[in-house]
């Protein structure tokens, strides 16, 4: 069972979720699906739809994300 809270949120944070909010989504699944990137780098063509113009960086982006998180999980592995 879904329940349904009520948030308040500045007219600031709402124009950026309302901004990168897809047609077919709900202001909870976009929160959702920015929430659970946890951050990621490639959040940054949503959050700044004209930065999807430089068609260059989502691939640059992608490739920064896989070789972080490859030295991420070493660094763990090799934590005692």
């Amino acid at each position: 069972m879904h329940m349904t809270k009520t948030i308040s949120l500045s007219d600031e944070a709402y124009n950026l979720l309302k901004r990168i909010k897809k047609k077919t989504e709900s202001f909870s699944e976009v929160i959702m699906r920015v929430v659970s990137k946890k951050g990621g780098l490639s959040e940054l063509l949503d959050l700044y739809p004209e930065l999807k113009e430089n068609s260059e960086l989502e691939p640059i982006i992608e490739e920064f994300e896989k070789e972080f998180e490859k030295k991420q999980v070493k660094f763990l592995n090799e934590m005692p």
